[in-house]
């Protein structure tokens, strides 16, 4: 495919998905960012630096799930509502802690609860229960 069919591609995929769409790219993108960053500095081609700017943009993505979480005109059912504002909470504190204290393998755990919420919001996306 030529770059400028990728790029068409692209822009008609955005202007298709919808918002478990979006939300699942959002998650998918900023763990594969954490991933890529613990590797390099885990590897020592990254720096530290590179390791927080990942660490606090799931930070934002998680307190802007949180900001739409609460609001009342959310469809979600009050329990999800309530386990993901739970889940919210969680990686806040875990990423107030890795900015302390590095730890790679607490830092796999925000990436594969990115990945699992993802893929289950990909799922839903699918039509499948």
């Amino acid at each position: 495919m030529s770059v400028l069919g990728e790029q068409a591609y692209k822009n008609a995929q955005k202007t298709t998905a919808t918002g478990r769409d979006l939300e699942a790219d959002a998650l998918t993108q900023t763990a594969l960012r954490l991933a890529s960053s613990l590797k390099q500095w885990q590897e020592g081609d990254g720096d530290m630096e590179n390791l927080f700017e990942a660490l606090r943009n799931n930070q934002r993505l998680w307190t802007f799930f949180q900001s739409e979480l609460v609001k009342e005109d959310n469809p979600l059912p009050l329990q999800i509502k309530e386990d993901l504002l739970n889940l919210s909470l969680f990686v806040d504190k875990r990423t107030f802690e890795m900015m302390a204290d590095l730890d790679p393998g607490k830092i796999k755990i925000l990436i594969d609860i990115n990945m699992n919420i993802a893929a289950g919001l990909q799922l839903q996306g699918s039509g499948t229960p």
